[in-house]
């Protein structure tokens, strides 16, 4: 049951990473928005001095959307990858079915560097998305996010008996 437990957590990863990889596309143009909006920095009175420059430029901020847009994409195929490898193995011995965890644990961490990293670092941090009411949100959800991800990421890393 421990392995089918960490196949369906692995497919998972997977649906949720592509699904919101799939909504950002579906909905580019409020996407581009909504981080134009985070990347402008405007609005920020708690803290309204910044450590470095806003971003205006369309196509950094084109650009930063599709980063976003691939690395949920990318983390979505890992670790849809990475469950079928689990299914494949789930009747061989513990290190053949440890040695299918790979790309399912790079899903996962994928997804926590863009969910921690991306939004939470860079987002949070640097474009101090917590000091708007359009930003609080998503970063809120964002911790939330990197931290099933790596709960998810702890328990396929663990051993096999």
């Amino acid at each position: 049951m421990i392995r089918w437990m960490k196949i369906v957590l692995a497919a998972f990863v997977a649906a949720f990473c592509l699904l919101y990889a799939l909504q950002n596309i579906v909905n580019l143009g409020p996407a581009y928005g909504f981080v134009a909006a985070m990347v402008s920095m405007e609005g920020h009175a708690a803290y309204p001095a910044h450590i470095g420059p806003a971003v205006q430029a369309p196509f950094l901020i084109w650009t930063m959307l599709w980063i976003i847009i691939a690395a949920e994409f990318a983390a979505g195929a890992l670790a849809a990858k990475g469950a079928w490898d689990l299914f494949r193995a789930r009747h061989d011995d513990a290190a053949q079915f440890q040695a299918a965890k790979r790309f399912a644990v790079l899903g996962a961490g994928l997804g926590v560097i863009l969910w921690f990293g991306v939004f939470g670092a860079i987002g949070g941090a640097y474009f101090q998305m917590w000091q708007t009411e359009l930003g609080i949100g998503p970063l809120r959800d964002a911790s939330f996010f990197a931290l099933q991800l790596g709960v998810v990421m702890l328990i396929l890393l663990t051993p096999e008996p």
